[in-house]
């Protein structure tokens, strides 16, 4: 067993200095759709993070938020999106972690507090979020965690000359155990 999976994970809200660390994460522009779906502009730069922090800092339905490590060095960045009061229902988007460390269970740790902090914190009953078919190792850590496919869409997303698939997945409070 992979002794970091046991280490413990903090998420907290995203700051300004995380943005040094996160625009590291990205490997290419593939990987940088992957991640947001175009919805930042690309190349990632601390400049773009700062954009991005200053949309959510006027969306009053979503947060930013950073994974740290033991240390308190940021592991991973979580957006929590499209809060729907009425529905109870939220948002997961825009899911990394640091290229570095990825396959440690950090990812799965992540979206599990964001799980929780929807939840426990904000009452919520669903969280849902997007995946790509062409990253298997993301869907596959969000259906470990609990997360199900509720749809899939064979041409859901155009990138360059290719289309890509996109599971839609989702999770009820009634079926999520820690």
């Amino acid at each position: 067993m992979n002794q970091s999976i046991n280490r413990m994970l903090r998420l907290r809200p995203y700051k300004s200095c995380d943005a040094k660390y996160i625009v590291k994460w990205i490997d290419s522009e593939e990987d940088f759709v992957k991640w947001c779906a175009n919805k930042i502009t690309y190349p990632l730069t601390e400049e773009s993070m700062k954009e991005t922090k200053e949309s959510f800092e006027n969306y009053e339905k979503g947060w930013l938020f950073t994974a740290l490590d033991e240390e308190g060095d940021p592991v991973g960045f979580i957006a929590m999106m499209n809060a729907n009061y009425e529905n109870e229902s939220i948002h997961v988007g825009f899911v990394i972690t640091d290229s570095s460390k990825r396959n440690n269970g950090f990812g799965k740790q992540m979206v599990n507090q964001a799980i929780r902090y929807a939840f426990e914190i904000l009452n919520m009953s669903r969280v849902t979020l997007k995946v790509f078919d062409n990253n298997p190792s993301a869907h596959r850590c969000y259906q470990n965690v609990g997360f199900v496919d509720e749809k899939y869409l064979k041409n859901g997303f155009p990138y360059k000359d290719k289309m890509w698939g996109c599971y839609d997945m989702a999770i009820a409070k009634l079926s999520y155990s820690v």
